[in-house]
């Protein structure tokens, strides 16, 4: 059983298959299936974005996304839920994650996506790093270091 669900989570550097996401958690007793595909956008806070590059913690992040797959499976009876990231270069319109979910009945599936995809964005050691005409620049990372107006920096 364990190999079984190990499989259901994966970092990957080649193109990401819906059809892949879809397949790990289909089976008879699924009524509903939902999916939720991540795809980089040309925008990004108001800067043209060119390509994204995605870095993980690969070991880690399969891990943390295997625990995650379990904590909702266990929360929500009868679901099964998958999820494969990108990391790599990636072009405007590519694929950079995919999330999917099975049960009976289509409001527990699309329960178990969203809780995958917010679980995977907010706990999983995966790193953005946008592209765009002023450089490439790390999403969500703030210099550590003390500049004199840092105090009054609002975030």
């Amino acid at each position: 059983m364990i190999g079984e669900s190990r499989r259901r989570v994966d970092v990957r550097s080649d193109a990401l298959s819906v059809e892949d996401a879809i397949a790990m958690v289909g089976h008879a007793g699924a009524g509903g299936i939902a999916v939720f595909l991540g795809v980089v956008r040309d925008t990004n806070e108001g800067r043209a974005v060119t390509k994204l590059e995605y870095e993980a913690y690969g070991s880690m992040a399969v891990a943390e996304m295997d625990r995650i797959r379990a904590e909702i499976e266990s929360e929500i009876a009868e679901v099964r839920v998958a999820a494969l990231h990108r990391v790599g270069p990636l072009r405007v319109g590519e694929i950079a994650v995919v999330c999917a979910a099975s049960a009976p009945h289509r409001g527990e599936a699309l329960r178990a996506c969203k809780l995958m995809i917010d679980r995977v964005k907010e706990r999983v050691p995966i790193w953005k790093r946008e592209h765009g005409p002023d450089g490439p620049y790390w999403v969500g990372w703030e210099d550590a270091r003390c500049a004199p107006d840092h105090g009054d920096h609002h975030h």
